[in-house]
């Protein structure tokens, strides 16, 4: 190894090492290490530009804005109440509805955001329940992140894969939709048989929750069909992005800059809403890696990969899904993939078919997250809300359910890829 590759690997190291003890902030941690490369001359300022993904942060600055002032007019409270009435306020149909809502809504919207939109409304109308609401948020913070893997925005190593790889929002809903379905679908129904006999309501709570008035929710009603206008030129805008011509970022963007536009809210506080931290953490995580690939660290990698795997595009699928998978459940996934791409970029370059290897990476990587209660921002997030409102989830309280879950839904995803494609 030169002293270019020593010394980007070590930077490397140092950063994981600072966010796995969490001592450091992860993007505090990135910056440094993107800093001490640029000072060792491991990369100029150029270099380290080009390493960066600008569809990958334009796709998350562009629906953190939007989000950010759709929020404001009450949809999602809207969306929330009528769900509960629609099941007539029975506990369980609740379960499966707002499990089956966070998938959907964090298929299109940031996971943390689905689920501090949906989490304070499940505690509300638990409580009206007199019901625990834990069962209730563990499905939620499971069907956020299954729901997150079916679509190109829905996970941000989704954005990641797909920009690298050059794949459309079809594609993954083509090829990761399809088996989320059937994950999604199996995860219900576990939950369903797991607490449907240790949840009961008395009539008059349920009668309590038919009472709700959704009207009531909507805090701007222009806003709000506005809103409801974007989301659908939005979804459109996604699925079609690939026949029109743009990425997917300029989609996000001209969403966000229209709603910043005709929205008529708060211009500063919708911009200080947006998760620049995480923005930060992307962008250094980024040029670290870049400082890999710029010195033949990913490569070296790569050649070991292709020797080991060879022509067996089975095994190959089998060790992404599986490493990415139980790496994911206690490490955050984004510098996982962030340093998978570029060695899954260069198998390509040297002549292997790496498209069934996307796939299991998105899987692996989006569906561990469900692992642990560290797995994914969401989980971390909504642990914290229900802590806050009285009702603490620990660590093993929440993988003893979790992490046996995961690993139905890998070996679901592993049945898939290799029928599909092995």
């Amino acid at each position: 190894m030169n002293t270019e590759a020593v010394i980007s690997v070590l930077v490397f190291l140092f950063v994981m090492a600072a966010i796995i003890s969490e001592k450091v902030h992860r993007s505090v941690a990135a910056m440094a290490g993107a800093v001490v490369l640029l000072l060792f001359h491991v990369l100029s300022i150029d270099e380290a530009t080009s390493y960066v993904d600008i569809n990958t942060i334009g796709v998350l600055v562009g629906m953190m804005l939007f989000v950010a002032v759709v929020k404001n007019s009450g949809l999602f409270e809207y969306v929330a109440i009528k769900a509960a009435k629609l099941t007539k306020g029975r506990p369980m149909a609740i379960m499966v509805v707002f499990a089956v809502i966070t998938a959907l809504l964090s298929a299109f919207l940031d996971n943390v955001t689905t689920v501090l939109l949906i989490g304070p409304m499940t505690i509300a109308i638990t409580q009206m329940l007199e019901v625990n609401p834990i069962p209730y948020l563990l499905s939620q913070i499971m069907a956020s992140n299954i729901g997150g893997t079916a679509t190109l925005i829905g996970d941000p190593p989704n954005i990641m894969i797909g920009s690298a790889a050059g794949l459309s929002f079809m594609d993954f809903v083509i090829n990761t939709g399809s088996v989320i379905v059937i994950i999604m679908a199996v995860t219900v129904l576990i939950y369903y048989f797991m607490y449907r006999s240790r949840i009961s309501v008395v009539r008059e709570n349920m009668q309590k929750v038919m009472e709700l008035d959704e009207d009531r929710s909507i805090k701007d009603k222009p806003l709000l069909i506005k809103s409801v206008i974007m989301t659908v030129v939005v979804v459109i805008g996604f699925v079609f992005h690939s026949q029109l011509q743009v990425e997917s970022a300029t989609v996000a963007l001209f969403a966000a800059g229209f709603m910043l536009v005709f929205g008529k809210q708060d211009a500063e506080e919708i911009i200080l809403g947006v998760e620049w931290s995480t923005i930060l953490f992307f962008i250094g995580l980024f040029v670290v890696v870049g400082g890999l690939q710029k010195s033949g660290v990913i490569s070296s990698m790569a050649e070991v990969m292709i020797s080991f795997v060879g022509d067996n595009q089975a095994l190959g699928i089998i060790i992404i899904l599986w490493v990415s998978a139980i790496i994911s459940s206690f490490l955050d996934n984004i510098p996982f993939v962030a340093t998978l791409i570029p060695l899954i970029l260069t198998m390509e370059s040297s002549g292997v078919d790496v498209a069934p290897l996307w796939w299991a990476l998105s899987l692996g990587a989006c569906l561990g997250g469900n692992g642990t209660l560290i797995g994914a921002s969401a989980n971390v997030v909504l642990a914290g809300v229900s802590a806050k409102n009285g009702y603490p989830i620990t660590f093993m309280q929440y993988t003893k359910v979790g992490f046996p879950l995961m690993l139905i839904s890998i070996v679901i995803s592993m049945v898939y890829l290799l029928l599909r494609f092995a």
